[in-house]
């Protein structure tokens, strides 16, 4: 009689479903999951060790690149930890900017987590719809710093420039004509901030649809309530952050419990699961929408009124203005050595997190008096969740897989490094 044994088989790394270059190694006893054996280093970029070579400027590419969904997330804690080792004071204009931003980036990642997370389970609209909307978002990270995705717009004292006064047209095409051409560019006379503002007054009703197709949909519910249920005990124990610890009922948030930059000034709430399972963290980040909807308005009234320098007029660390630079000598050596050599950090160490919208990315920097750190550590959200989903998908479906990494929002970026 032939013996019994689990079956394994790889999922990924070039499944669709797998997020990036996963490799799942489930062991199987039929259709069910006795073992998660998740592989990962197929995006190991030596990031940390990178750093050690570049000056301190030179790194804040390389930050929009770890997790390439939350780009300016990242930025905010790599300049914070310098920030923090400098004791440097930066612009209250410059601390505003960044936390719209931080927003920005936080309904930008849940947007793709969303369209993913259904496309994986079998919902092919909402896909279409999130990234309808996250064109705008990505126009305004455009309109600020020359870039779609990778940037690099904080910068250690603040942020790159201040907020531009026109942003990007349409033009008419082939595809449109003038007429409809002239219809799309009409939110974009006024300003970035004009811009912004007319996103949130649209955003709370495309909400709205996401509820409509996924909330109450019969099969979206099969396929997530009551699957990979984490208790708040071993959420905790486990490592979890971000709306993966929150889903599973422990209200902690570092915006609420340790306040950076103006957060402790703005008014917002802290959705909390109730089931720990991928339906309450679905819900979680649904009403992080609302809520980070909230504060970039919060953010635009308060930056329409205060206008202001938005970067350190400390020339060691920050550039002086062009002009400046071009018509004084002074200012054109401050110019030149901070591009070549970069800042000398005074010797310490230093950890500096932010509520990234997949959890608390840290980082972790040492300083030996140079002008290149001489360790950094990156603290990736991603890491801990990826170790829990054998775990988590113990028990289950090859099915159910697929939706847990789901809800894990897992970007390879961060967690190989």
């Amino acid at each position: 009689m032939a013996e019994i044994r689990n079956y394994t088989m790889n999922f990924g790394p070039q499944h669709p479903a797998a997020h990036g270059v996963l490799r799942l190694v489930l062991e199987l006893d039929g259709e069910v999951i006795q073992r998660a054996d998740p592989h990962i280093g197929l995006l190991h970029r030596a990031t940390e060790k990178l750093a050690e070579y570049k000056t301190y400027i030179q790194s804040v590419p390389y930050m929009d690149r770890l997790d390439y969904v939350s780009m300016m997330a990242n930025e905010h804690a790599y300049v914070m930890a310098i920030e923090k080792l400098l004791q440097l004071e930066v612009p209250i204009r410059a601390q505003y900017i960044r936390v719209m931003f931080d927003e920005i980036t936080r309904i930008l990642n849940h947007l793709l987590w969303l369209g993913a997370h259904a496309l994986d389970v079998g919902a092919m609209t909402v896909f279409l719809y999130a990234f309808r909307d996250r064109e705008d978002l990505m126009d305004a990270y455009e309109a600020v710093s020359g870039a779609r995705m990778h940037a690099a717009y904080y910068r250690p004292g603040g942020v790159y420039r201040d907020l531009p006064d026109s942003i990007p047209q349409y033009k008419a095409s082939k595809i449109h004509d003038e007429k409809t051409t002239k219809a799309r560019n009409e939110n974009r006379q006024g300003s970035l901030l004009d811009f912004i503002e007319d996103f949130t007054n649209r955003f709370p009703a495309y909400v709205d649809e996401y509820e409509t197709l996924l909330t109450d949909n019969r099969i979206w519910k099969q396929r997530l309530v009551g699957i990979g249920t984490v208790s708040p005990e071993r959420a905790m124990a486990l490592g979890f952050t971000g709306p993966m610890l929150r889903g599973s009922g422990v209200e902690w948030d570092l915006r609420k419990k340790q306040p950076y930059e103006v957060y402790d000034q703005l008014d917002f709430d802290i959705p909390v699961g109730v089931n720990g399972d991928c339906y309450d963290r679905y819900l979680v980040r649904i009403e992080e929408f609302r809520q980070s909807n909230r504060i970039i308005r919060q953010c635009i009234d308060w930056l329409r009124k205060n206008p202001g320098p938005v970067i350190t007029d400390n020339h060691k660390v920050a550039p002086p203005s062009r002009v400046n630079m071009k018509q004084n000598m002074e200012e054109l050596i401050h110019h030149f050595k901070l591009f070549t050599e970069g800042f000398h950090v005074p010797p310490g160490e230093t950890y500096a997190a932010v509520e990234h919208p997949k959890g608390e990315f840290g980082i972790y920097l040492i300083s030996d008096g140079a002008n290149m750190p001489y360790r950094m550590k990156i603290r990736a959200p991603g890491f801990a969740h990826l170790a829990a989903l054998d775990e988590m998908s113990r028990g289950h479906m090859i099915a159910d897989v697929v939706a847990i990494i789901g809800t894990q929002d897992i970007v390879f970026g961060e967690i190989d490094r």
